[in-house]
């Protein structure tokens, strides 16, 4: 073999090492049962929102006068994220892939506001699709199913406009362009966007039918109970879900319950589930809480996502870092000691 066939094969190998291919997508439907244990596996995450309203100060931002320009974003630190997730012992990234004021994450065709046209200039998903598969992380996405740049929409309030087919579009790119998308997070706060939740899943399954699809509340579908600002207990439990009781209570579709809340604890001023202001910035929930709430989802077989929001760099509070990491502590010795309990016991 000549010698610069042999350097060629040596520089591939550590192009391919180096940046570990996109896993690739199962489109055979596994049994219910048998991917639910597979998201149950994943134990717990990080819900990441990081868009208009990091630099709002305010939790929903209105779109009059704002166009991709006004995500000033200095840094994206993907790798920092999964870096922080791989510690704290978790499996998976909630990803916010578009809020309520339309602005998309990713280099999305339907619209011009998107992250490629803001000041940062890059396709944000796919740099975190590359760094969770870099740090052996799940990806999962949030996704606004209303948008206040669509037809019928009032800026900035609840009644959300519609537009299924660019819903559709929105979700096909996402679904075909970013590997497997392990659940969605659908946030139902301004409607559906014009395309039912029934219609919306069978929609998704199109292109992975093994993804789990909740709805944060609105009319049940999918198969993922969402409980937004909802504790740990067993599916049907209508005390743990906060917005959804009615689903919880009726609906015989879930096979998994994933519930969240931000780490950030009540405050005035200032976002929550975004990053907030900086005098904020030395508030967090205590390792203890989130480590309790962690034991509860294990105990009843949920998923827990807690919510972290990037600052203006795009990098994950110091307070926020060290508090997981202590959790990812605790959860390791936790195990270490059933380990030990279970050799005694032999």
């Amino acid at each position: 073999m000549k010698a610069q066939t042999v350097v060629a094969i040596v520089v591939l190998g550590m192009i391919r090492t180096a940046h570990p291919a996109t896993p690739q997508i199962n489109n055979s439907r596994l049994p219910d049962e048998v991917r639910a244990k597979q998201v149950q596996d994943m134990k717990w995450g990080m819900f990441i929102c990081w868009s208009f309203s990091t630099f709002a100060g305010r939790e929903w931002t209105p779109t009059r006068g704002k166009d991709a320009s006004y995500f000033r974003a200095t840094g994206c630190d993907t790798d920092q994220w999964c870096q922080t997730a791989r510690d704290a012992g978790m499996g998976y990234i909630l990803f916010l892939a578009k809020h309520h004021d339309g602005f998309c994450l990713w280099d999305t065709k339907t619209t011009e506001k998107k992250v490629t046209n803001s000041p940062i200039g890059i396709d944000v998903l796919a740099k975190l699709r590359t760094s969770c598969d870099k740090h052996g992380i799940k990806l999962a996405l949030y996704f606004s199913e209303g948008d206040w740049n669509w037809p019928g929409s009032v800026d900035g309030k609840r009644r959300g406009g519609k537009n299924p087919e660019a819903k559709k579009a929105q979700l096909q790119e996402l679904l075909s362009n970013y590997g497997p998308i392990e659940f969605w997070w659908m946030d139902h706060a301004i409607g559906t966007g014009g395309l039912s939740h029934h219609d919306t899943v069978a929609w998704m399954h199109k292109f992975q039918p093994n993804t789990f699809v909740g709805f944060n509340h609105g009319r049940p579908a999918g198969r993922l109970c969402l409980r937004e600002r909802g504790r740990p207990g067993k599916i049907g439990d209508k005390g743990a879900s906060k917005y959804n009781k009615a689903a919880e209570g009726s609906f015989k579709g879930y096979h998994v319950a994933e519930f969240t809340y931000p780490i950030l604890p009540p405050h005035r001023g200032g976002a929550q589930w975004f990053y907030s202001l900086p005098k904020h910035d030395n508030l967090c929930h205590p390792a203890a809480k989130l480590f309790s709430d962690y034991q509860g989802a294990m105990k009843h077989g949920n998923i827990f996502s807690i919510n972290i929001g990037p600052n203006y760099a795009g990098r994950i509070r110091d307070i926020d870092v060290r508090t997981l990491k202590q959790v990812g502590e605790m959860i390791r010795d936790a195990r270490a000691r059933e380990s030990a309990d279970r050799a005694g016991k032999k």
